[in-house]
């Protein structure tokens, strides 16, 4: 969302700078380091890397040699400033007559980074080094290549170049004034280099890709982003991407005609209409032999409804981030359009409006029917999420796929058990979980399973209805909230509970944890994520 402009004027007169977008190249090479020419080389160095006898020279090959060239001064330096290599130690040199106009040594702790998730931190630091410096060319190095198992060093490049570009991001869209990325070209060194390595880079250039535009979904103000210019954003996606993508967008009267009462009751009390997003991606060789859905939660502003969200613990003013599930969809839409996988159609499934209050407005007590016309009694507008999803997963499945993801920022309880990086797993099917898992590994996300309590559905009964959507008992909410969701879904199907994980304690505009984080909260407004009394924030 580079550029967004609303079909009408938003409230404000907002509108987004154009921004140029990142447009950094990564190449593996195998040189040495001290051999490299360009504005910045930084070294990683573990601990024992930087260990050296009173008064003599590194024993590390790589910083020995690097020291000697320098004539000395990285050794007095790494002493002056006490550098030991611990992690989030940081020390850069300027220098003169050298191929790299600055140095810098980057602690990583006592061992190399061995997950994805560390090499990702690995690539933020650095990224920190090259915008300092306004730095144009870059060389990352480690000083014990050899720490990091062979068959797992692909993976680190990848994790590596993917934490650098979102290390780099900053959303200037909405700033008078903006600071200019300058770094264009990103070497790295010691971990090989070859086809399968620039493939693994390629494929770390195109999830970044994806990770940023869904950053700049869920960093838009709601008075921007509307649902209608949330459907325009996804309609670029399959234009962009035309060879692979279709978008079917339907507005309020296609849904009420597909009886999708559930998602229309939130949508009731707004002044912007609401949208239903449909993304298919289907490969242009044909041949699909898997069909999966992705289903986003879509809430582009949160008031609550008449249970409105009061007080400062509430923090209303931060529930535009209430469609991070969205975000997260879509910014996967971007680059599977761009990597083309074969053999998978993949259906990607956004419930796009607002919860607000007016006289049109759903109420406390009222009695909506969903697609599949199961009845639900709304015991608490703030519960909105859910209602919206409902008719999503009816509509995912209808579109005859194997299995569906929702990804949601569903309820506060998550963030309670788990806290603000990890996200919660819930679904009836081990199989499923076990994919998720082991797509957990090789990312460096997440994830925790949480059981599916299938009691707890007692206090989601209600007297007039065939459901409620919150129950009687606040205690287990993130367990009767994927209860509630299951109704609605007739194929193999997992929850990914991302409130906590949307949340998270970075300085705005960084990279948040991993992905899919679309995840872009800011350190002062963490700290006022406080659950409601009883423990659980409804979003």
């Amino acid at each position: 969302m580079a550029h967004t402009a609303a079909a009408v004027a938003a409230l404000g007169l907002t509108k987004p700078n154009v921004v140029e977008p990142l447009q950094v190249s990564f190449a593996a090479i195998g040189i040495e380091p001290s051999d490299w020419e360009g504005d910045v080389l930084a070294v990683a160095v573990t601990e024992k890397d930087v260990c050296r006898s009173p008064g003599s020279s590194f024993e590390n090959a790589v910083l020995k040699r690097l020291d000697s060239q320098l004539g000395g001064l990285l050794s007095e330096a790494s002493a002056e400033e006490d550098f030991a290599g611990k992690a989030g130690q940081l020390v850069v040199l300027r220098l003169q007559g050298q191929g790299f106009k600055r140095l810098g040594l980057i602690g990583l702790g006592r061992s190399a980074p061995s997950t994805a998730a560390a090499c990702r931190g690995l690539g933020e630091s650095f990224a920190s080094v090259a915008k300092s410096a306004r730095a144009g060319s870059t060389a990352l190095a480690l000083a014990s290549p050899g720490g990091i198992h062979e068959e797992f060093k692909p993976n680190a490049a990848a994790a590596i170049a993917s934490g650098t570009v979102l290390g780099l991001y900053e959303d200037n869209r909405y700033r008078s004034e903006s600071n200019k990325v300058h770094l264009k070209q990103v070497d790295l060194i010691g971990l090989g280099y070859g086809p399968e390595m620039d493939h693994r880079l390629e494929l770390a250039k195109h999830v970044s890709s994806g990770v940023i535009f869904g950053k700049d979904l869920v960093n838009s103000p709601a008075n921007v982003l509307t649902p209608v210019v949330l459907a325009e954003e996804a309609s670029k996606i399959a234009s962009m991407y035309s060879d692979v993508f279709t978008a079917t967008i339907l507005n309020e009267e296609r849904c009420r005609e597909l009886k999708m009462g559930s998602y229309l009751a939130v949508a009731a009390a707004s002044a912007n209409p609401p949208r239903f997003i449909h993304l298919c991606y289907k490969p242009s060789g044909g041949n699909v032999k898997r069909k999966l859905a992705i289903v986003g939660k879509g809430v582009t502003f949160d008031s609550g409804g008449y249970n409105i969200k009061i007080g400062a613990v509430c923090n209303i003013e931060l529930m535009k981030w209430d469609m991070g599930g969205s975000a997260a969809v879509f910014g996967a839409a971007k680059a599977l359009g761009q990597i083309k996988p074969p053999g998978v159609e993949v259906h990607f499934i956004v419930a796009a409006c607002e919860n607000m209050i007016s006289g049109t407005g759903m109420r406390p007590g009222d009695i909506v029917t969903a697609s599949n016309g199961k009845t639900i009694e709304v015991d608490n507008t703030d519960a909105e999420g859910r209602l919206t999803l409902a008719d999503a997963l009816v509509y995912a499945c209808k579109q005859g796929v194997d299995k569906i993801i929702d990804l949601a920022t569903l309820t506060g309880f998550c963030r309670v058990a788990l806290g603000p990086s990890i996200a919660g797993i819930l679904t009836p099917s081990d199989e499923l979980h076990e994919e998720v898992a082991a797509a957990s590994e090789v990312s460096g996300e997440k994830f925790w399973r949480l059981p599916l309590e299938e009691s707890y559905w007692e206090t989601m009964k209600s007297g007039v209805a065939d459901m409620l959507n919150t129950g009687a008992i606040p205690q287990g909410g993130v367990i009767t909230a994927a209860l509630f969701l299951k109704q609605f879904s007739g194929c193999t199907w997992t929850l990914l509970g991302r409130c906590g994980a949307t949340r998270t304690g970075r300085r705005p505009g960084s990279a948040s944890p991993p992905w899919w984080n679309g995840f872009s909260r800011t350190r002062r407004e963490s700290t006022k994520m406080k659950p409601r009394k009883g423990g659980e924030e409804l979003v």
